[in-house]
């Protein structure tokens, strides 16, 4: 007996030593030292979840606070972690026992031969049904499961982070596109007034009907700049109260100027630590584990599957066979247990595993581009405020050297002493010195913005999160 015995453990030793996975191992992060465009100025100042304060605008504050309850893409993404978190219930189910209750009552009668026999056949059961995770494949299935929940959770966090920081950037360009069409308008009033010295001065003699139309032409030019920034603060403003989950009609934002914003201090720290700080890169380590579960569960499908069955209660007639029926109401109990092996699938087994082994492989390449993505986000957001710290004293040098020829060009104008085209170039300047301010400002606000999401807006790996991986 021994004989047979100790081959057959070592059978199943073997097996299961074979179906066994290897651990996963993370790919080593490409983090380098330290950012190559680090900004300095003081400790590290990582964003906090609430980012938005920093710009000093409670208008702002309220627009993300409200995209974040009641945008729709979020809200689709919070019903599909729903969806994932059931599933993962679904599959946790397979690791116990199923118990099912059921009742029958069959009523047989039959004639033949001039002889009738009625016959009522009843039962009442408890059944229960196990299947010995022998090889793990229905705990890494939950495993799977689990991971993918987490995928999910994190591709939420993501889609907020772009929402709020989606909902920033639109509201900076509605205040954006109406400094510009405050200086259209400034632009125009200022060529009505140049156009009124010009007709006094041709009324008085000493100008030319040729600079008067000139003039005329400079006013039209003027005035066709108005209505198409009209439309696309229209347009600008519309798309906000979509990203903030409300009808475009009747939504309206109060503020219109960029210089009544504050500049948060963002400082990032290490490299290294950005690996935690975005779901991004939490959701591709989520997803690269659970390929790894899915993994181990293909291959354990390679191998035999042990079944338990068990049922008991009352029926009548007591015993149901062939050959020998025990009459009448009684307990019944039953056991059993189905060792099943697939000898010929086609190869079918084989090649979902190979499936899964190139999934894996698969997300493994996904999840170092995460990584890449990021500081690669991080270094742009960093290089773009670097640059832009770099024109600060130019454009505010432009701007009030500009300012100053306009106002001594129109004031000779007015003295009779100046000339129509130096008038004209200076006010062409002038504005489009005030232009490159307001592009300047737009820049920086939402370079500081996109540094905020390179960085991932504060987020922190949930406890739930950590412990499902």
């Amino acid at each position: 007996m021994r004989r047979r015995v100790w081959p057959i453990v070592a059978a199943v030793a073997t097996l299961a030593a074979g179906c066994t996975t290897t651990p996963l191992n993370l790919p080593a992060s490409a983090a380098p030292q330290a950012f190559q465009q680090q900004a300095t100025g003081g400790p590290p100042s990582w964003p906090s979840t609430d980012w938005q304060r920093g710009f000093s605008s409670p208008e702002l504050e309220a627009l993300i606070s409200l995209a974040q309850r009641d945008n729709l893409d979020l809200m689709a993404a919070t019903l599909r972690v729903r969806q994932a978190d059931a599933r993962a219930r679904a599959a946790g189910a397979a690791i116990l026992p199923q118990l099912d209750g059921s009742a029958n009552i069959d009523r047989i009668g039959g004639r033949a031969h001039g002889a009738t026999a009625h016959e009522t056949d009843w039962s009442a059961l408890l059944s229960a049904s196990y299947e010995i995770d022998f090889w793990g494949r229905n705990r890494a299935t939950l495993d799977s499961a689990r991971l993918s929940v987490v995928a999910t959770q994190t591709d939420r966090a993501t889609l907020a982070l772009t929402t709020a920081t989606s909902v920033a950037n639109t509201y900076f360009q509605v205040l954006s596109l109406r400094e510009q069409l405050s200086l259209a308008q400034a632009n125009l009033r200022t060529a009505n007034e140049l156009l009124q010295v010009f007709e006094a001065r041709f009324n008085a003699g000493s100008a030319t009907p040729g600079q008067v139309a000139s003039q005329r032409a400079a006013v039209a030019n003027a005035q066709l700049a108005i209505a198409p920034l009209e439309q696309q603060e229209i347009d600008a403003r519309g798309a906000l109260a979509v990203l903030a989950g409300r009808a475009p009609e009747n939504f309206s934002v109060a503020a219109d100027r960029l210089d009544e914003l504050t500049e948060p201090r963002i400082v990032p720290g290490l490299p290294s630590d950005l690996l935690t700080r975005r779901p991004d890169i939490l959701g591709a380590e989520a997803n690269l584990r659970a390929a790894h579960a899915d993994l181990a569960a293909a291959r354990s499908a390679m191998f035999p599957s042990l079944s338990l069955t068990a049922s008991g209660g009352l029926q009548n007639p007591a015993v149901q066979a062939a050959v020998i029926t025990l009459e009448g109401t009684g307990y019944t109990t039953s056991l059993g247990a189905s060792l099943v092996q697939t000898i010929f699938d086609g190869g079918r087994n084989r090649a979902q595993r190979d499936a899964a082994e190139a999934r894996q492989e698969e997300l493994v390449a996904a999840y170092r581009a995460s990584i890449l993505n990021a500081l690669l986000d991080v270094e742009s957001a960093l290089s773009a405020l670097h640059h832009l710290d770099a024109q600060r004293s130019a454009q505010q040098e432009n701007l009030a050297q500009s300012e100053r020829a306009f106002e001594g060009a129109q004031l000779r104008l007015r003295a009779g002493a100046g000339d129509y085209l130096s008038v004209l170039d200076a006010q062409r300047t002038v504005y489009a010195a005030r232009d490159q301010v307001r592009q300047y400002r737009l820049a920086r606000l939402q370079a500081i913005v996109g540094l905020i999401k390179s960085l991932g807006g504060g987020w922190q790996e949930p406890a739930a999160v950590a412990q499902a991986q």
